[in-house]
């Protein structure tokens, strides 16, 4: 989906006016944006001009534009660093990015004579006096202790650059109920068998795009997920009800590479997948904000709540650290309803 977004003067104020083709899951999408509007009058999305919304739809920055030329040289070879170790190239866009911004803070200053005084300065004077987000902000002292890890001059104690304080959402789920109406609801066998999929093997949106009919493994129920996150493989349940679903649909759509496909053969992208949700929510009145990401989610929650052992949904979820499985402890009903409220004692 193109888009492009620009800054306007609108009513007085300075604004970033947000261009796209009418889409439902795009609207969704900036509505979650803090003081998203949309004007009648110039028939066009527009959000508050902050350093962060300018950062996310990539407008040049308030303050400065461009580092140093030795900034600008540094910044390539860190590129050509993280691809001779196999970043993918949206981690290899997201980290130069947020060097670019640092080393622009600094560009009057020689990169070897920058120190960690002038880290904290940078997070005080740039991050929190523009607002920006913890999560921006981790990204930002992530480049910088890669880049300064590869940097044989320099002043900077890598071990002392300390992250902000991050906080900690629960994520949004689904009732097996509400999960089951929304997929009995999808009344496109494509559409379903993908809704069903994701859901009964915690798939990630990318993962499930991905998938190669070679992948499914009807012998042992399971799935391999190939090249995921963190470029690992793993293998995942299969439910008896998918693979019905999945050789009905196979029968109809016969797939060529891909198990979903577009109309034209090509991969199915995120974009369509989303939208597909989004129009099934609505038509089983489920009022809750959801994404794809929901699915894998509930997987997860409906497991532990049926009492699987947190290692196993670590391992079929694809989460290298148990702390972040962690999470669905906490919005698992199971032992609060355990609990006596005591208006009921």
């Amino acid at each position: 989906m193109k888009w492009s977004a620009k800054t306007i003067v609108h009513k007085g104020e300075k604004r970033i006016a947000v261009y796209f083709e009418k889409n439902a899951n795009l609207i969704a999408r900036i509505k979650h944006i803090e003081d998203a509007r949309w004007s009648q009058q110039k028939k066009v999305w527009h959000i508050p001009d902050t350093e962060e919304n300018r950062i996310r739809f990539k407008i040049a920055s308030i303050a400065h534009s461009f580092p140093s030329e030795e900034g600008i040289v540094q910044i390539e070879k860190f590129k050509q660093h993280l691809r001779s170790k196999r970043y993918s190239e949206s981690t290899i866009s997201t980290y130069s990015e947020a060097l670019k911004s640092f080393l622009t803070f600094y560009r009057e200053k020689p990169i070897p004579e920058i120190t960690n005084e002038d880290v904290i300065i940078y997070n005080n004077e740039y991050i929190l006096k523009n607002k920006l987000s913890a999560s921006y902000q981790n990204q930002i002292i992530n480049s910088i202790k890669l880049f300064f890890s590869i940097i044989i001059e320099t002043k900077i104690n890598i071990d002392n650059i300390h992250r902000p304080k991050s906080s900690q959402f629960l994520p949004n789920v689904l009732s097996k109920e509400e999960t089951f109406k929304l997929i009995d609801v999808t009344t496109n066998l494509k559409h379903k068998t993908l809704l069903a999929i994701i859901y009964s093997s915690g798939l990630r949106i990318s993962e499930a795009i991905n998938m190669k009919i070679t992948d499914i493994d009807n012998q042992r129920m399971l799935i391999h997920v190939k090249n995921a996150k963190g470029k690992k493989d793993r293998y995942t349940l299969l439910s008896t009800k998918v693979l019905e679903l999945l050789r009905e649909y196979y029968t109809i759509y016969k797939p060529k590479i891909y198990l979903f496909e577009g109309q034209n053969g090509e991969q199915y992208s995120s974009r369509s997948a989303q939208a597909v949700l989004q129009q099934s929510v609505k038509k089983a009145g489920i009022t809750k904000q959801i994404s794809l990401h929901t699915l894998r989610h509930s997987f997860a929650t409906h497991l532990l709540e049926a009492g699987t052992d947190l290692r196993y949904i670590q391992d079929l979820l694809g989460h290298s650290s148990p702390k972040t499985t962690m999470i669905y402890t906490h919005v698992s009903s199971t032992s609060l309803k355990n609990i006596i409220n005591p208006f009921n004692m």
